[in-house]
C-alpha cells in the first residue's frame, strides 16, 4: 500500500515503501541508506572526492547523500544536496508526476517539498521557516523534522532559493 501523499500539482511526498512500487514517476530519493549506497554502488562511506558524493542522477532518479543527524548539518555539505533536489524537482514537475521519498517520509522528504514549494513556487509562505512549517503541516501533517534537517532549515531559510 502506497503511503505517499500529492502535497501539490505533481509533488508527491513518501517513505521507502513508495520508492520501490513506483516506477513512472521522477523521484527524488533523499536518503543515503540504501538509494543512495545503491545507485553508487558502495557500502560503508564514500570518498568525498568521488564525483557522486553528495548527488547522483540516473534518468528520472535522483540519489542524495542525505541521512537525519542529530547534530547541525553543514551548509557547505548540505546546500548543493538541496539545490540539486530543488533544481530536479523544478525541471520535471511540469512534464511529469514528483515524488520526494526519504527512508520514513516524516524529515527529508517533507522538508525538501517544502522548500520547493516555499522557494520555487511561492504556495506557501516563505518569509519565515516556522511560518513555512505551520502552512506545510496543513498539507502534510506527518511532517517531523529531525533536529539536524530542523536547525539547517532555521540556520540557512534565508540562504535557500
Amino acid at each position: 500500500m502506497l503511503s505517499m501523499k500529492e502535497v501539490f500539482e505533481s509533488l508527491y511526498v513518501g517513505d521507502d515503501r513508495d520508492c520501490k512500487q513506483v516506477s513512472e514517476m521522477a523521484t527524488v530519493h533523499a536518503c543515503k541508506h540504501q538509494c543512495h549506497q545503491n545507485a553508487v554502488g558502495y557500502s560503508g562511506s564514500l570518498s568525498k572526492d568521488h564525483p557522486e558524493y553528495l548527488v547522483a542522477e540516473r534518468e528520472s532518479d535522483l540519489y542524495l547523500n542525505i541521512v537525519d543527524m542529530d547534530r547541525k548539518l553543514s551548509h557547505d555539505f548540505t546546500e548543493p544536496i538541496v539545490s540539486a533536489a530543488l533544481d530536479f524537482i523544478e525541471e520535471n514537475i511540469d512534464s511529469q508526476e514528483v515524488l520526494v521519498h526519504c527512508n520514513q517520509g516524516q524529515s527529508r522528504s517533507p522538508a525538501l517539498a517544502m522548500l520547493f514549494l516555499a522557494k520555487r513556487r511561492n504556495q506557501i509562505s516563505d518569509t519565515s521557516y516556522h511560518q513555512a512549517k505551520e502552512e506545510f503541516r496543513e498539507l502534510y501533517p506527518r511532517f517531523n523534522p529531525g533536529r539536524g534537517i530542523e536547525s539547517y532549515l532555521k540556520d540557512y531559510w534565508n540562504q535557500l532559493e
